[in-house]
């Protein structure tokens, strides 16, 4: 047992298939390794204290929004026979919550890491998916796995419905620009209107769904073979079908004609829609600035950078 430990992770995105993925079709989450949460565990004289953004106090008054967490922490310290261990466990993180970059399963990976590099202990990939899973369950009630996955790892992960998610090779040398609209994404709510379009006009749907799987497939290609140009063709073209299927919104579609008038690439709504936030793709350092520049003139909330290389 050392006298403290970290665990680091970071936050995701869905690059694309959202909606679609619901209907057996692939979707792809990208890492967001500048955007990440660390977890200090350190022995103290008394007490079992967390200090967070959300939360600074002992670990048996953590609200009801965190039960996942303080289960997570609970049973990991039954798990090292350490249940009256005294500790401090402080949380930074640059991950914003409600915005579907995975801020619960990012901070639960850091904090598994935490407890494992505390008691020396090894941690094998599939254990640390195991453990995630425990304060994901709790959090959402039946995670896909993909947000546990991705903030776990430094490459895409590939999702199927049904199927365990799993990671493909990435060998990009682009810039991701994330912005929030402001309006609260309301993914249920995108979901049913996703469900009553294919049940009410299922020519058009069903068309749109099949097409964002085969952008998917041509995604992972386009990320393993550095294909800037022809990923950004495909984010577009993801986008009008998304619009197609009724889960875009006035903001998003403000924010992505900025981008791409400012020489995005590719931009488009990611996660739920109806709100939330968007991405655009830029090859260049002065493609990043304009683009920036673009958003937050049109009123973007908040803007994210995550740049990737083919070295990655």
């Amino acid at each position: 047992m050392l006298e403290q430990a970290t665990g680091t992770s970071h936050a995701k995105v869905i690059l694309i298939g959202e909606h679609s993925v619901v209907y057996h079709q692939p979707a792809i989450a990208l890492p967001l390794p500048a955007i990440n949460i660390t977890a200090t565990l350190t022995k103290r004289a008394a007490g079992q204290l967390i200090i967070s953004n959300e939360h600074s106090g002992e670990l048996s008054e953590m609200s009801e929004a965190y039960e996942g967490i303080r289960q997570l922490i609970t049973r990991l310290l039954r798990n090292f026979n350490a249940a009256e261990l005294s500790f401090t466990l402080r949380i930074d993180s640059l991950i914003p919550q409600e915005r579907g970059m995975g801020s619960s399963a990012a901070s639960a990976v850091a904090i598994i890491r935490a407890f494992f590099n505390f008691f020396e202990v090894e941690l094998p990939d599939v254990e640390l998916q195991r453990w995630a899973n425990v304060e994901e369950m709790i959090t959402h009630g039946s995670p896909s796995g993909i947000d546990a996955a991705t903030t776990a790892h430094n490459k895409p992960v590939w999702f199927v419905k049904g199927s365990q998610p799993e990671t493909i090779p990435m060998n990009l040398d682009a810039t991701l620009i994330l912005a929030d609209t402001g309006v609260h994404g309301q993914t249920g709510l995108a979901v049913s209107v996703v469900r009553e379009t294919l049940e009410t006009n299922a020519q058009i749907a069903q068309p749109a769904i099949d097409a964002l799987g085969e952008l998917t497939r041509a995604a992972g290609v386009a990320l393993e073979k550095n294909q800037v140009a022809e990923l950004g063709s495909i984010l577009n073209q993801a986008q009008t079908h998304l619009e197609t299927l009724g889960v875009s919104h006035p903001k998003l579609d403000l924010l992505i004609a900025a981008a791409r008038q400012a020489g995005a690439l590719g931009a488009k709504l990611t996660g739920g829609g109806v709100g939330g936030a968007m991405i655009a793709l830029t090859k260049t350092p002065a493609q990043t600035s304009a683009v920036i520049a673009a958003l937050e003139t049109v009123g973007a909330r908040e803007i994210w950078t995550q740049q990737y290389t083919t070295t990655q």
